[in-house]
């Protein structure tokens, strides 16, 4: 069963998005190969980052904490006023401690056969790439990617955090896809609203090299219906949050069925 949006599904931005992050960057990688074979290979890049601050995911993309809530216990009347006075209220509220996370980040890579240079970066955003500290160090990791004259791709499709390119003319807009060719100065950006459906955009190569083509729509869509998301979305609820425009809610409800 395909996915009732005709661009991202905005139910797949929640507990999902560790599932949807890994399956999209293999999907990519499948499409791309037959296209940049044999100059080119396309690779899993696989590291970890450390979710120092997990507290904005809880109940989102992790799992909820448990609450534990306690009643005041009743304290037992005592003649002894200064045994009463020792005795302390027990707390209302009992929650674990929040430790980091480690989260497992999957990306793809274009480099060379000849040399195993690494030629172009399809970076597909999670959310601690959108909040500190790991937006510095995703920000210091693009103008590195820069400055070694590799071509980067983001893919931003969580609409959480705080975009990577905070560019004015950028418009207010749940998604983003962005191809920055390096040595140009120059960035190509694709607004993409609820509405919209998403694009395939140019994958740049070394020249003489001809750019070659990636089917984003058919990415998302093949791994919505391999891993059966709809099995586990109840569309019947609201998508996880920040909250859409009454007029995309609107909108939404439309297309469920809600209203």
């Amino acid at each position: 069963m395909p996915s009732p949006f005709p661009g991202m599904d905005p139910y797949l931005e929640g507990y999902l998005w560790p599932d949807v992050h890994n399956a999209l960057a293999a999907k990519l990688r499948q499409l791309l190969t037959p296209l940049l074979r044999p100059r080119y290979t396309a690779r899993l890049a696989i590291y970890m980052v450390e979710d120092l601050a997990p507290e904005s995911e809880i109940g989102i993309m992790y799992p909820d904490v448990e609450v534990l809530l306690s009643e005041p216990a009743r304290l037992e009347r005592t003649s002894d006023e200064a045994l009463s006075r020792a005795v302390g209220i027990p707390a209302p509220l009992t929650l674990p401690v929040l430790q980091s996370i480690d989260i497992r980040v999957v990306n793809v890579e274009i480099r060379d056969t000849a040399h195993n240079r690494l030629v172009t970066c399809i970076e597909i955003l999670s959310p601690v790439n959108k909040r500190e500290p790991g937006l510095t160090v995703y920000r210091q990791k693009r103008h590195r990617l820069y400055q070694a004259g590799v071509h980067l791709i983001e893919l931003d499709f969580i609409r959480r955090g705080t975009r990577p390119c905070a560019h004015p003319r950028i418009p207010d807009v749940p998604y983003v896809i962005m191809v920055i060719r390096a040595h140009t100065g120059f960035m190509d950006i694709w607004p993409l609203g609820l509405r919209d459906p998403l694009p395939i955009v140019p994958v740049p190569l070394r020249p003489p090299d001809a750019e070659v083509c990636l089917d984003v729509p058919l990415a998302l869509t093949s791994i919505y219906d391999e891993a059966a998301y709809d099995l586990s979305i109840d569309y019947s609820q609201s998508p996880p949050p920040p909250l859409f425009s009454e007029a995309d809610t609107q909108w939404m409800h439309v297309l469920l069925g809600k209203s």
